[in-house]
């Protein structure tokens, strides 16, 4: 059996940036909150797609297959870049779980309800809060939540991303869910929304 070439009459390359940049472009900084480093990477991705162009079979959509190529990137990105810490990314001096909790781990005081999280997610301003309050985290607090979460890596590929142990891994991201739990409650889910 003769395997068939693929052709690239579905891919225009000179249509990418105008089709799809954005798309790109909030995907890696919705992950890096870093604007020229988002920049830089769907340039790379771009370029990258160009060279492997002909390995494109058209079986996914054309946005699918670039943001596939930016996924690859960004990682490779977060790995290079994981031991760099900025100064007091892992201290969590200033998130106070004493005021939180009792000493058999019990909330103080409980969180609000929440009413409708599903239909809270749906909401664009409720991505706007959210989006506000990775961008509050300390940078590696941020990019571990970000792969974990949105990007829905498993614990044992963020620790090698990262280099760091299960037991890091962990503790930065509780401190993120913790200060993440903290801003939606005091910026979104506290507050009376309206449609």
């Amino acid at each position: 059996m003769q395997e068939k070439t693929p052709s690239l009459s579905h891919t225009n390359p000179e249509s990418w940036l105008k089709d799809h940049g954005d798309a790109l472009y909030r995907y890696a900084f919705s992950r890096l909150r870093d604007t020229t480093q988002s920049e830089d990477l769907v340039q790379e991705t771009l370029v990258a797609a160009f060279q492997g162009r002909h390995g494109f079979s058209g079986r996914s959509a054309e946005r699918t297959w670039l943001i596939g190529i930016l996924k690859n990137k960004l990682v490779d990105y977060l790995r290079k870049h994981a031991r760099e810490v900025a100064s007091g990314d892992m201290t969590g001096e200033d998130l106070d779980t004493e005021a939180m909790f009792d000493p058999s781990g019990n909330w103080k005081t409980p969180p609000s309800d929440w009413e409708n999280p599903t239909r809270a997610l749906e909401q664009k301003q409720f991505w706007k809060v959210m989006s506000k309050c990775l961008d509050a985290l300390p940078s590696r607090h941020a990019r571990v939540f970000s792969l974990c979460e949105l990007e829905d890596f498993d614990s044992t590929e963020a620790c090698k991303v990262f280099g760091i142990s299960a037991t890091n891994l962990w503790v930065l991201l509780h401190r993120a869910r913790l200060r993440l739990r903290q801003c939606l409650e005091n910026h979104w889910f506290g507050q009376k929304t309206s449609e």
